[in-house]
């Protein structure tokens, strides 16, 4: 019975490995055929064709990928860069910068030292400190003293003109109120001294950051531009000291004054280096004790 049903299995199962034989034949066949060149297998041709989209998608869908990474890194480093390049640009900017203020710091001190050379007074150089909090800085701390022979209301200037007088002094500093303070105050001519016969005051004016000039004759002929120079009967500053141009004229008439804008000539902005001048007055001639023919008779 069991050599029977055995027989009857491969009778039954015969079809079936024949089909799977054939199959496996056509596989083969497949596999090994070629096309009429003889260079190229059918089967890696048609797995190439299946494959070719699924490759170029993926393809894409890496090089996408990649490109996405790529283009973070190259941002990275160009922000990396343009950081570098802003701190070579501010360094440079500051080297400018510093190079410019030394370079003004030079010209200003030897302006200074041609200033001492062609005055006819001693003068001590000395550097702004402080600064009065106030809008127009009408008056400068300078770090030089009584131990520098500095003294009370001796006269401070730059190259270009009047910066004011001494009006406290310590043994190390000295506080030094500007022309343009409206308690400041000196006798000024405009035009050439001596040859000129427009002569008056000034004060400043802190509300203009200008020098005000007043009580100079209606007659006498004032235009914008006119220098101003100091006339020494101030008693604190010497003649022929820069004060200013003037800038503005509203003209007078036989009765009426001038009215006269001066704007400084020391630049009263940009004040770093000044000088002290170690001016003392001449000594004005006491008055007579006695006008003459003021003698009362005595009574008997």
């Amino acid at each position: 019975m069991a050599t029977v049903r055995t027989q009857r299995e491969i009778r039954q199962r015969a079809p079936l490995w024949l089909v799977m034989l054939l199959f496996m034949n056509l596989v083969i066949m497949a596999v090994d055929a070629k096309d009429s060149d003889g260079k190229q297998k059918f089967l890696r041709i048609w797995t190439q064709t299946f494959a070719s989209p699924i490759q170029s998608a993926s393809s894409k869908a890496t090089g996408a990928t990649t490109g996405f990474f790529r283009q973070i890194i190259n941002f990275h480093s160009t922000a990396q860069e343009n950081e570098e390049l802003k701190k070579q640009l501010a360094a440079a900017q500051d080297q400018l910068r510093n190079a410019n203020q030394q370079t003004s710091e030079n010209d200003r001190l030897k302006a200074l030292l041609n200033l001492k050379e062609k005055s006819e007074y001693q003068m001590v150089p000395a550097r702004v400190i402080a600064r009065d909090p106030s809008l127009w800085f009408n008056t400068v701390t300078i770090n030089r003293g009584s131990s520098s022979g500095i003294a009370m209301n001796m006269p401070v200037v730059t190259a270009t003109g009047i910066v004011g007088r001494v009006i406290t002094v310590s043994p190390w500093a000295s506080q030094v109120m500007l022309l343009t303070d409206e308690k400041a105050g000196a006798g000024a001519v405009v035009g050439q001294l001596g040859q000129s016969g427009a002569l008056g005051s000034i004060r400043g004016r802190q509300d203009l950051g200008l020098i005000e000039m007043r009580y100079v004759s209606g007659l006498e002929k004032v235009q914008v531009g006119d220098s101003v120079v100091t006339t020494g009967q101030d008693g604190i500053y010497p003649p022929g000291l820069n004060v200013g141009q003037v800038v503005d004229v509203k003209n007078g008439t036989a009765t009426q004054p001038h009215q006269i804008l001066i704007r400084p000539g020391a630049g009263f902005d940009q004040l770093d280096e000044v000088a002290v001048l170690l001016y003392h007055p001449p000594q004005r001639p006491a008055p007579e004790q006695a006008l003459p023919n003021a003698e009362k008779s005595k009574k008997p």
